[in-house]
């Protein structure tokens, strides 16, 4: 009988997997893009909606913490799924995880190039073709660091999130002693409070917000590679989710007490250049877009991470062509989902550079994997209530983590993504519902060629 290929084992500790999980968020590239969004989505209650996203995400992230406790795996959504809803919902919730890390990951390294030429050639940042180019090379150190092995990742990880840290809290602390004596407006607790939510203004502001908080799974899809897989992961991603609350609403504060609606409309994707110039001048702006820039090409990492494991994952359970799940002989990595993953995304950069408008396919991006994060998430929720539904009548309080909490941040979560489906434009429908249905292809052909086999 053939050996199912395993990825190497007990690689990483609880400090590399917070590290990991942390940098999945990429803290200051979402600050960066989604503040001025969701500040103008819902004003002064964006604290709030980042709270109560926060709290969605707990649920979803307790649903992933027990159901990583039954069966640790590199699929975590695709296979939990299809062990309690079958085959073709754990299908399709891998394949929602697949299709947002390429448009994430290709949305990304535009950023990325653009923040690179702005500190080295900022005369180039216009040039289409220096763009692209910078983003394929960013694009190719990446996938290289992963081929090498999840130890080197981690330590390469662990170097761009400490030096992004740093930044950003000089940013807070200087922020927290200036803006207060003079503030654009007076801090309230009124702006942490749900209840003023709109049903329409909660869903669109939260399908934003969840876009704040996608990535923290990746400790879960590195539970393999993890010592006590069975635990670890799990205590991973809840003090991620911990250290990733505490920030983003830290900083969404920072951004309301210290820039104007004109200043945060007119600086848009760099409001962090733009508090960081505004407390201690231009230079720090430019420090702060090297927090961008690390914090940008570490959640490329670690989604190139979720996409590569969850093909592996595929690839060996007969899902995908089994290739996917060949590993390199030294370095015990998926290297093939790594190459088509690393020559997808040259493809798709290379098809961005005759599109008319970057800052709009980003937008509409942002929202199109809010609806692909809730679909997932979602299903994996419903998926660990279900299977933890007796406990309900045999263990009331554990029930509270294991099916409660899980069940109601996945009806939040598809009640957000269908109340906002209306709102969609074209574009944005294509990517994020389309992105979903057309799996449906490879679903198809999965099953005639089991079929043909049998």
């Amino acid at each position: 009988m053939e050996q199912r290929p395993k990825l190497e084992a007990n690689a990483l500790g609880l400090g590399e997997s917070i590290t990991m999980g942390v940098a999945g968020t990429a803290p200051a590239y979402s600050i960066e893009i989604t503040t001025s969004t969701i500040i103008a989505t819902t004003g002064v209650l964006s604290p709030a909606n980042i709270l109560v996203c926060g709290l969605i995400m707990f649920g979803i992230a307790f649903a992933f913490i027990h159901l990583n406790r039954l069966q640790a795996s590199a699929g975590t959504s695709y296979s939990w799924v299809s062990s309690i809803f079958g085959r073709h919902l754990g299908f399709l919730a891998g394949w929602s995880l697949l299709v947002l890390c390429c448009v994430f990951m290709v949305s990304a390294m535009v950023p990325a190039a653009n923040a690179t030429l702005l500190i080295f050639r900022p005369e180039l940042m216009n040039d289409v073709n220096w763009v692209t180019g910078i983003a394929a090379l960013w694009l190719t150190f990446i996938s290289a660091v992963l081929v090498k092995g999840i130890k080197i990742t981690s330590y390469v990880q662990i170097a761009m999130t400490v030096i992004e840290a740093l930044i950003l809290l000089a940013i807070i602390v200087t922020a927290f002693v200036v803006f207060p004596q003079a503030p654009v407006r007076e801090f309230s607790w009124s702006w942490f409070s749900p209840f003023s939510f709109t049903p329409e203004l909660f869903a669109t502001g939260t399908l934003t917000a969840i876009f704040f908080y996608y990535g923290w799974d990746v400790t879960l899809n590195l539970s393999e590679e993890t010592k006590d897989p069975s635990r670890t992961p799990g205590r991973a991603a809840f003090w991620s989710m911990i250290i990733l609350m505490a920030f983003f609403m830290v900083f969404i504060v920072i951004v309301l007490m210290g820039l104007t609606d004109e200043e945060i409309q007119h600086f848009n994707t760099n409001i962090i250049f733009a508090i960081a110039e505004k407390l201690l001048g231009r230079t720090w702006g430019y420090i702060a877009i090297i927090a961008v820039l690390l914090s940008t090409v570490g959640t490329v990492e670690t989604q190139m991470l979720q996409f590569t494991r969850t093909m592996f994952a595929k690839g060996r359970d007969g899902a995908l062509n089994p290739r996917y799940s060949r590993l390199h002989p030294r370095w015990q990595t998926p290297y093939i989902a790594i190459f088509f993953i690393w020559i997808a995304g040259l493809c798709l950069l290379f098809l961005s550079s005759y599109l008319d408008s970057i800052n709009q396919i980003l937008k509409d991006s942002i929202t199109a994997i809010g609806f692909q994060i809730s679909f997932y998430l979602g299903l994996t929720g419903f998926a660990c209530a279900w299977y933890h539904r007796k406990t309900l009548v045999t263990d009331f309080p554990g029930s509270i983590t294991r099916v409660i909490w899980p069940f109601a941040s996945a009806c939040l979560l598809y009640f957000i993504a269908l109340y906002s489906i209306p709102t969609f434009d074209v574009l944005t429908n294509v990517i994020g519902i389309g992105g979903i249905a057309i799996g449906l292809i490879p679903l198809a052909l999965n099953r005639w060629r089991s079929r043909r086999a049998t």
